[in-house]
């Protein structure tokens, strides 16, 4: 009996891993170096605890000459929107393909967040990990869709 537990337990670890990985805190994330990313979503999952893209970037991504004029919303002030933006830079890795962390279902649904399919074009300016290692993550602070910029970090007016 206990090493058909073993095995069971050996063939779980990639996805207890995986969990762990999708559930980090904020805190690793460097928010002192806002990045700008842009591209095709190819992946959705809207679901808790929070929904997530993964967007295909374009192999000449640029900033755009706009980034900083772009309006926030009101209710997103404490977090300095303009300044945010103002400091966008696009990441210094290499990966083509992100992985975008929204916010809760509940937070996107108060927003009016329409789900988001794939296909859809997208931009978010927002924050990575310190680390340059690993999965490819952002966390998102605006997300600009449809013509519309939503501050996933506070909630609507």
């Amino acid at each position: 009996m206990q090493r058909r537990q073993l095995i069971l337990a050996l063939a779980s670890l990639p996805l207890a891993v995986r969990s762990a990985w999708a559930h980090h805190g904020w805190g690793s994330f460097d928010q002192d170096a806002p990045i700008y990313l842009e591209g095709t979503v190819v992946e959705t999952r809207w679901q808790n605890p929070h929904a997530e893209l993964v967007v295909e970037l374009p192999q000449d991504m640029k900033l755009p000459a706009d980034l900083s004029r772009r309006s926030v919303p009101a209710q997103s002030a404490p977090v300095d929107g303009p300044a945010v933006l103002a400091k966008a830079t696009t990441p210094r890795r290499s990966e083509r393909k992100w992985e975008l962390e929204l916010a809760p279902l509940t937070r996107l649904q108060a927003w009016q967040v329409p789900q988001i399919p794939r296909g859809a074009a997208v931009s978010a300016v927002g924050f990575t990990t310190r680390e340059t290692t690993g999965e490819a993550v952002m966390r998102v602070e605006y997300l600009f869709y449809d013509g519309k910029t939503y501050g996933l970090r506070s909630s609507p007016a």
